[in-house]
């Protein structure tokens, strides 16, 4: 909050994005931060994928899916189909062959995170 703070005496907020990587499980919770700041735009990543070639041992950005999942808590009507994020995430990780990350897709489908 304090960068954002900050930041918002140069910048408008409404010129503002989000991005975040999860690399310490923090991603959601510094979102739901900048969401109470005003910030409006928030970049995501299906299934988390992602990282950063300069931070070694970075996790990808956060999940679009667990973005979703936060933004209907709070009763932002987003328009998305958050199970077919869900789905599109399975998808992809099983063609990358890698593990799916987000905590929401892991949580509402673990009969289907054991094929990944």
């Amino acid at each position: 909050k304090r960068m954002i703070e900050a930041t918002r005496q140069q910048v408008p907020i409404e010129k503002l994005a989000a991005h975040f990587h999860d690399t310490y499980g923090m991603a959601i919770a510094n979102l739901y931060a900048v969401l109470e700041e005003g910030v409006s735009v928030i970049d995501a990543a299906t299934a988390g994928l992602g990282g950063c070639p300069y931070a070694k041992g970075a996790s990808g950005n956060v999940a679009t899916e667990d973005v979703l999942y936060l933004l209907e808590g709070l009763g932002i009507d987003t328009g998305i189909d958050l199970q077919a994020v869900i789905d599109t995430g399975y998808w992809i990780t099983q063609q990358l062959g890698r593990k799916p990350s987000a905590k929401v897709a892991l949580a509402k489908g673990c009969a289907k995170s054991s094929k990944a």
